[in-house]
């Protein structure tokens, strides 16, 4: 009798183990998501706003068709973007088209000084580092999952349920990983 009970004892807690570490392997993936939210947030904001930009420099820069072209083409390829990584490589490219449409935007004093043009800039340096933000927070939560899901004895529950390691938004190209110098002044 007393052999039953601690057997039953032991069970009922790995049991008790087993739904803990589920929990929180369900809190970790519900974390992953709703940190991918905050990052899809803030580009939806940055491709809304990038064709009022795009239109602004147009109209002082007519002549700068293929770096107006390309701010469109990279903005067409991260809204199309699936995976993670695809959605990293198409940003890492917005970056830089930015840095060039900006460089274009030096060479043009009346856009500069332009009141339409500093606000859409200034909205988009809010946006981008509201997404820096995001985009560190997401991997955060991508870490800790990712901890959770591949370390004993969680990964044996993870296994059983088919919890996966999650992909952070990380630049593949490191020449990409420099921020481009925008001056205004």
């Amino acid at each position: 009798m007393g052999i039953s009970i601690a057997v039953l004892v032991i069970v009922l807690l790995i049991g008790i183990w087993a739904v803990s570490l589920y929990n929180k392997l369900v809190s970790k993936r519900t974390l992953v998501k709703e940190a991918w939210s905050g990052i899809d947030v803030s580009l939806k904001k940055r491709y809304d706003l990038l064709p009022n930009l795009v239109e602004t420099v147009k109209g002082y820069a007519a002549h700068e068709k293929s770096t107006l072209e390309e701010v469109t083409r990279y903005r067409t390829a991260s809204m199309n973007a699936g995976s993670t990584t695809e959605k990293a490589q198409a940003e890492s490219g917005l970056t830089r088209a930015l840095g060039s449409l900006f460089a274009v935007a030096e060479n043009y004093p009346d856009l500069k000084a332009s009141e339409n043009f500093r606000q859409l800039q200034a909205e988009l340096a809010d946006i981008e580092n509201n997404l820096e933000s995001a985009r560190r927070y997401y991997n955060g939560t991508v870490r800790e999952n990712n901890i959770l899901v591949e370390s004993f004895p969680s990964n044996i529950v993870a296994g059983m349920f088919k919890f996966e390691k999650s992909e952070f938004f990380e630049i593949e190209d490191s020449s990409h990983r420099e921020r481009p110098v925008v001056s205004f002044q």
